[in-house]
């Protein structure tokens, strides 16, 4: 008995520092607009340029039939913003790296693990409050959601569970590297890895070899996955596949934020 009490109050401890964390995360990205900025305005301007600019082209043979080139648009926005809340997460666990305040949180009697995993509750937030965003951009300009509230709760769901899976990439490279300066260094990749995938444009429209990248791109089958119901309806298998996909980013997530937590703890820094 005393046993099942002492792992239920470790537990309980480690919970209450996840929620800690979590909190001081989504509190610190909201203070800092060069965290900020970057996860809700840029992703904004680029879906009113590219909904202006190219809506011409739901005209193309063989584009998904939708409404509007912004639905197809809105999932597209809504991982730019995921991926861009991932790598912000990276840079503040970096500064706090820097100033030494993750130090004094690894010497506390605390498990280290949940340390990381409350820095991935604030981004699992902010992917949730992105997909909020621009589920109401696109219900005040209009757009029908196919498969209704659900949808929208559904598209919302699998936003918040990809930011979770995402950050961990930022987070294991602040935690190997602990420079925020690194972490920012991958800034352009993520947008490489993000136009290689069906965010932006219909797969069957893609020429090689883009569009065979995109085909396996694991960002391809989590924006389809929250596509799906805001176009054409709820489908088992577009929702199963973003799972999936979800699943193996934040497993190779954990792995790698672990890989750099015992290399941190072997080193030192």
């Amino acid at each position: 008995m005393r046993t099942d009490d002492g792992l239920t109050a470790r537990l309980a401890a480690n919970l209450r520092v996840i929620l800690a964390l979590g909190l001081r995360s989504v509190k610190q990205t909201f203070r800092r607009p060069q965290l900020m900025a970057p996860i809700i305005v840029f992703p904004t301007l680029l879906l009113a340029i590219q909904t202006g600019g190219a809506g011409s082209a739901v005209d193309l043979p063989g584009f998904p039939p939708v409404d509007s080139f912004l639905q197809f648009m809105l999932a597209g926005a809504i991982l730019q913003s995921l991926m861009l809340a991932g790598n912000s997460g990276g840079i503040a666990l970096a500064v706090d790296i820097e100033m030494g305040f993750t130090d004094r949180l690894f010497a506390a009697p605390i498990s280290r693990f949940a340390i990381v995993l409350g820095r991935l509750v604030g981004t699992a937030v902010l992917g949730a409050f992105t997909a909020v965003w621009f589920v109401a951009i696109g219900l005040v300009f209009g757009v029908p959601f196919e498969e209704g509230p659900l949808g929208a709760l559904i598209a919302i769901a699998l936003a918040t569970l990809a930011g979770m899976a995402i950050g961990g990439l930022g987070a294991a490279v602040a935690l190997r590297s602990g420079r925020a300066s690194v972490v920012q260094g991958f800034f352009p990749l993520v947008f490489v890895v993000l136009f290689l995938s069906s965010a932006f444009f219909p797969q069957s429209l893609m020429v090689e070899p883009a569009k065979t990248i995109a085909e396996y791109n694991p960002l391809s089958f989590i924006v389809e996955g929250i596509r799906d119901p805001i176009i054409s309806g709820f489908s088992a298998s577009e929702i199963l596949d973003a799972l999936l996909a979800i699943a193996g980013i934040g497993l190779a997530s954990l792995w790698l934020s672990a890989a750099a937590l015992r290399h941190r703890t072997r080193t030192g820094g």
